[in-house]
């Protein structure tokens, strides 16, 4: 791992083989009238008795009962970025850090002071508004286990990231091809991007080598999309059975260069997470994706007006709670 390591770290640094300068072509923002996005006041009446379960496969695991405790998903409102946290009982796992040490708010909020391990980091891919935040949790928090795309980026969030994992020989592994990790406690992810076959992580894919998986807990299901955007790739190569879920985390920060209709409709979603920065500059999200969801009867849960959004799991998939 430390030669992977170095020789990322060489190839950035003595080459400074690209610079990236990533921008969308976005430029409206706010709602689409009939678009069915939850106030605060309304989100929460949805129950843990409604059944989501149709809204994604079946999955043969273990009963909801039989688990030790309850799955929550944190989705935190980090500004125009992204963060999320799973977790059950003491055991944690960040999903993208943000762009900034705001992160370390929310761990404090929600983690007991004494809890100050993190058992597994993922970074989706090398943009700041995704890594930034992690070198600050991987300096305060020890950090068992970080899984990556291994691109070649010039970011200084990234380089940092880097140099934190060789600094403190952190067990580090690069997802450069689908598979699937599972842990005792019944989390189960299936990782379906990037693919080196579809991509050879160059800069001017950056989006496109973004980690795709999909979360499994008992019934619930959730697909985490990074910044990904070649959605028809996805919906060619694995089809309908391995792509709907009940959550989903909305690609690209709702942007119109992801979220295709085709796309959305296999999806499928019940709930769609938009992280993104109140009237950021990038029109997140799009006027079309908010369409796009709206046409499958998604309900639209979005960062910048939520603030921090929470699941729990439940025997008929994930249900939303309220956060102070």
């Amino acid at each position: 791992m430390k030669k992977i390591l170095s020789s990322l770290i060489i190839a950035i640094t003595a080459g400074l083989l690209w610079l990236i300068f990533f921008s969308s072509s976005d430029f409206l923002n706010g709602s689409v009238a009939g678009v069915a996005e939850i106030s605060r006041d309304d989100f929460y009446s949805v129950t843990g008795s409604d059944d989501f379960s149709e809204n994604g496969p079946s999955v043969n695991q273990e009963s909801y009962e039989e688990k030790s405790s309850d799955l929550k998903l944190y989705f935190f409102d980090v500004g125009q970025g992204d963060s999320v946290m799973v977790k059950q009982g003491d055991w944690e796992m960040i999903i993208d850090g943000g762009p900034d040490r705001s992160i370390l708010e929310k761990l404090g909020k929600y983690l007991p002071y004494t809890d100050r391990k993190i058992e597994v980091m993922i970074l989706t891919h090398a943009h700041a508004d995704h890594v930034d935040g992690l070198a600050e949790i991987m300096e305060r928090y020890q950090v068992d286990k970080i899984y990556f795309n291994g691109s070649v980026h010039s970011a200084p969030g990234y380089l940092e990231f880097l140099k934190i994992i060789k600094d403190k020989n952190i067990d580090a592994e690069i997802i450069d091809r689908p598979q699937e990790l599972s842990w005792d406690n019944g989390v189960n992810l299936q990782f379906l991007a990037p693919v080196k076959s579809f991509y050879q992580i160059k800069p001017e894919h950056i989006n496109n080598s973004s980690l795709v998986f999909r979360l499994i807990y008992g019934s619930g299901t959730a697909l985490f999309m990074g910044d990904f955007e070649d959605e028809e790739t996805l919906v060619s190569s694995y089809g309908p059975e391995a792509l709907k879920s009940q959550i989903l985390k909305v690609g690209h920060h709702g942007s119109s260069n992801a979220n295709d209709k085709e796309f959305i409709a296999v999806v499928s979603p019940y709930f769609s997470i938009i992280s993104c920065g109140k009237k950021n500059s990038f029109g997140h999200p799009h006027y079309r994706t908010l369409y796009n969801l709206e046409k499958v009867d998604s309900k639209i849960l979005r960062t910048d007006i939520l603030g921090d959004i929470l699941f729990i799991s439940s025997e008929n998939g994930f249900k939303p709670e309220l956060l102070d």
